[in-house]
């Protein structure tokens, strides 16, 4: 009888324990755990298939992990029910809920640590899970990652003050708390960044502004513009250890002085040098620089004028007797100009064209018979007027682009023969993909490779050579080198291609032949 007793006492008290409906709130649960498990990596898929394969093989990677980490904390909290359970059993409701609070204050530790090491360091953790996948499968795997663990984040912010209701207050002040911190730490960092590096571009500037106000994110910004100061800093640095070791090899000192000549569209301005770095590097490895300050838009015939004045000033000047002329772009065909039809050949030692169109540009001729006559004059007479307030004293922006057609530029090399005695030599570069450069030349990289083919982003690859000697270059990457990156524009130090250590070994490349 009191077995009896006993076992129907322990029936109600389990039914008591254990409802209908309290069995469905446990089940319930767990069945839309495993059916998001489940159709998770399947999902993503569907959603990212008109991206193409290596949308969904970078996806698949990083599903891979994801539902690795789902098991790890399922098996977690699998144990973690199994603790509760036992106390629960025991009729030990504070233990059971304690042993609950540590189970979620353990998984939300180990999972924030998670996700800072993805945010911190999803490039080297992806490259050692899958060092070996292509490229563009990577950099799909890298973005999704970064969404994965940005929605963590996102997740995290939202679940605490639901999983502690009582203390959140608490969480939302130290959450401003954190968010003040990290502020003041990514403010302080990229202000004085933003002020010392030269090498940080309008783009990662515009991104650490607008990132600066988002938590987390603005410090991965931070580490990522950090990481590019770091770069700058050591390579400088390296820059500057090698000039000390060589500074009394005097590499550049030519038996004649430089004569550096500019392009179509820019002038020699006293604050924002042409060239870039370069003529500094030149001088440091002692070279003489003299520039040809002729105006920035005129018909190859008035800017070669203006040169051959230019070299008879220089020499009644300094009485060096010779010059060695180094000209970019449209520079060169001005230069092959003074030299061959207006009587300065002897005062020329050589000419180094950089990225001439000596062949001209088809996609030129192109446009000036497509584009309407007024369209083009408005465009000559909005530049004419803004250049002459800039010192040009009679520009002429259609003279000087038509004289760079190749129809024009045919004409020119059966008029304008080389001088015997001068040492003729070309430099060209290639632009690999349209992004490597900056605007304008990513834009009209494309249109000049559908006319000309392979090109720097303005002047064609088959345009470049000149001379007893041409020089080819471009980088192993993706970027190359662009018609811009040729005389420094941007200031930017290019993986693989030293702009001024290149010109160092050009200008002592003169040297050596007693020039």
């Amino acid at each position: 009888m009191i077995l009896a007793g006993q076992r129907s006492r322990d029936k109600t008290d389990m039914g008591t324990m254990f409802s209908r409906k309290q069995l469905q709130k446990l089940i319930l649960p767990l069945i839309v755990e495993q059916i998001l498990a489940i159709t998770v990596g399947m999902v993503d898929t569907m959603m990212i298939s008109y991206a193409g394969e290596a949308a969904i093989s970078g996806v698949s990677l990083v599903d891979m992990i994801n539902i690795l980490l789902i098991n790890i904390f399922a098996a977690v909290g699998t144990g973690g029910a199994v603790v509760v359970s036992q106390y629960l059993g025991h009729g030990n409701k504070k233990l059971a809920c304690r042993a609950a609070e540590q189970l979620i204050t353990v998984s939300t530790v180990i999972s924030t640590g998670i996700m800072l090491l993805g945010l911190l360091f999803r490039a080297p953790l992806l490259k050692l899970l899958f060092g070996t996948v292509e490229a563009d499968v990577m950099q799909n795997a890298m973005i999704y990652f970064l969404i994965s663990v940005s929605a963590s984040v996102i997740c995290l912010l939202v679940t605490l003050p639901m999983l502690f209701p009582e203390d959140k207050m608490m969480w939302l002040g130290n959450l401003a708390c954190v968010v003040l911190v990290e502020a003041a730490v990514f403010w302080s960092g990229i202000i004085r960044v933003y002020l010392t590096s030269a090498q940080i571009g309008i783009k990662w500037r515009t991104i650490g502004l607008a990132c600066g106000w988002i938590p987390v994110v603005h410090l991965i910004v931070l580490l990522k513009i950090i990481r590019m100061a770091s770069d700058e800093w050591e390579f400088e640095s390296g820059k500057i250890m090698q000039a000390q070791e060589r500074k009394d090899e005097m590499l550049c000192r030519t038996r004649y002085p430089i004569l550096m000549v500019h392009g179509v569209f820019f002038r020699d301005f006293k604050y924002f040098n042409y060239w870039g770095r370069i003529p500094k590097e030149l001088e440091k490895h002692g070279a003489t620089i003299f520039y040809g300050n002729h105006q920035s838009a005129a018909a190859v015939a008035d800017s070669g004028a203006e040169l051959a004045d230019r070299i008879r000033e220089i020499i009644a000047e300094t009485g060096c007797g010779k010059l060695n002329i180094i000209a970019h772009s449209k520079g060169g065909l001005d230069s092959r100009y003074a030299v061959s039809r207006l009587g300065v050949e002897e005062y020329v030692a050589s000419i180094t064209t950089v990225n001439t169109p000596h062949r001209g540009c088809i996609f030129a001729d192109y446009l000036l018979g497509k584009i309407p006559e007024a369209a083009k004059d408005k465009v000559a007479q909005s530049y004419n007027s803004a250049l002459k307030v800039l010192g040009d004293e009679n520009p002429d922006f259609i003279a000087a682009v038509t004289d760079l057609t190749a129809s024009a530029c045919k004409e020119f090399n059966q008029k304008v023969p080389d001088k015997p005695g001068i040492y003729y030599q070309s430099v060209g570069s290639k632009l690999n993909v349209a992004s490597g450069g900056r605007f304008p030349l990513n834009f009209s990289h494309q249109l000049v490779k559908y006319f000309d083919g392979p090109n720097d982003g303005l002047v064609a690859e088959s345009s470049f050579p000149w001379g007893e000697d041409y020089t080819f270059l471009t980088t192993s990457g993706k970027r190359g080198i662009s018609h811009g990156d040729m005389i420094d524009l941007n200031r930017e130090n290019i993986k693989d291609f030293d702009v001024r250590e290149y010109y160092v070994g050009l200008v002592n490349g003169l040297k050596e032949k007693g020039l």
